[in-house]
């Protein structure tokens, strides 16, 4: 990228956000502290209102708008794409707050740019394999209500459909975040009812709104109670041997149990994971089990052996 161009870039970053930080637009050009003030005087000479604090990061004084931007193609096809993709992964207010952005990306689009977006709309399609068990993700709109009531810092009032107990209880939870993992949507927020934070998959909020409550406690940040999670979870290193006709059809599936990495070996493949120590990953891995074999822990081993005589006991 040439000189002209990331300062245009870094100008349009600075408009993307209230403050950003000297060294995350360092990180983001590949460029050094040193040239990132170089750039940030040629904004200040060009007439940009630029203001900087030390420790703190640069902002743009309120009020100041750079005119409408060009996209390259790249960016036009990767807006086009992503909305496909929330089309299936989320949910209505969500898709339709996100078209209607689309409508003014479209519009400062140059000529060719939206032809192109017209002949190519139709050659990408996102299918998604695993959907709610009863559907209700696509309707009910959970993901901005909560979004909302973090942004506004207010407690939300749900009713949930637990998976493991199938009781249905209401409760009041303060959220911190939502995330997308194993095919769902989750929220995670701390329950008045348990007095303790929980994962609430939003498939299974049956119903749900914003209360006059305000969160008056301060919670962590999404990504740090999920790193602490991972932390806290009592993780083993589990390592298997496939046969590699068979590996080929878990590429899916494995990232749901904690996939690390994989090692091929002759005929076969080696594949680590780093899962919790309960029977999921064991009946996952009977599924094929008469194509592979565990290789470490021998605990998971013997678990193993016993989840077998046990099944095996049932039948006589």
């Amino acid at each position: 990228m040439n000189r002209i161009d990331r300062v245009t870039a870094i100008l349009i970053q600075l408009q993307s956000r209230k403050i950003v930080k000297a060294q995350d637009i360092a990180s983001r050009f590949g460029i050094s502290l040193r040239t990132v003030y170089r750039d940030i005087k040629t904004l200040e000479e060009a007439g940009v209102p630029v203001t900087g604090e030390a420790g703190i990061g640069y902002s743009i004084m309120e009020g100041y708008r750079l005119p409408p931007v060009m996209f390259t193609r790249e960016e036009a096809t990767a807006f086009l794409t992503a909305e496909k993709l929330i089309e299936k992964f989320t949910d209505n207010s969500t898709e339709n707050s996100y078209k209607s952005a689309m409508y003014k990306v479209r519009a400062v689009l140059r000529s060719t740019e939206k032809e192109l977006l017209e002949n190519i709309e139709e050659h990408i399609e996102v299918v998604r394999k695993y959907m709610p068990h009863d559907g209700t993700t696509a309707t009910n709109n959970v993901l901005q209500t909560v979004l909302k009531a973090i942004a506004e810092k207010k407690v939300l009032h749900i009713r949930y459909h637990a998976f493991h107990s199938h009781e249905k209880t209401s409760r009041d939870i303060e959220p911190i975040g939502i995330f997308y993992s194993g095919g769902f949507w989750h929220t995670i927020g701390f329950c008045r009812l348990r007095n303790d934070y929980r994962d609430f998959r939003t498939d299974r909020i049956e119903q749900l709104h914003i209360t006059d409550k305000q969160i008056q406690q301060l919670h962590p940040t999404l990504k740090n109670y999920l790193e602490h999670m991972a932390r806290e979870q009592d993780l083993e290193t589990v390592v298997i041997k496939t046969d590699t006709s068979i590996a080929d059809y878990l590429q899916v599936q494995k990232f749901y149990y904690g996939f690390v990495k994989e090692t091929q070996i002759g005929a076969f493949t080696e594949m680590t994971f780093l899962t919790g120590k309960d029977d999921y990953f064991l009946r996952w891995f009977m599924s094929f089990a008469d194509h592979a074999s565990i290789i470490s822990p021998h605990t998971l081993i013997d678990r193993y052996q016993k989840l077998l005589a046990d099944i095996l006991r049932k039948r006589e």
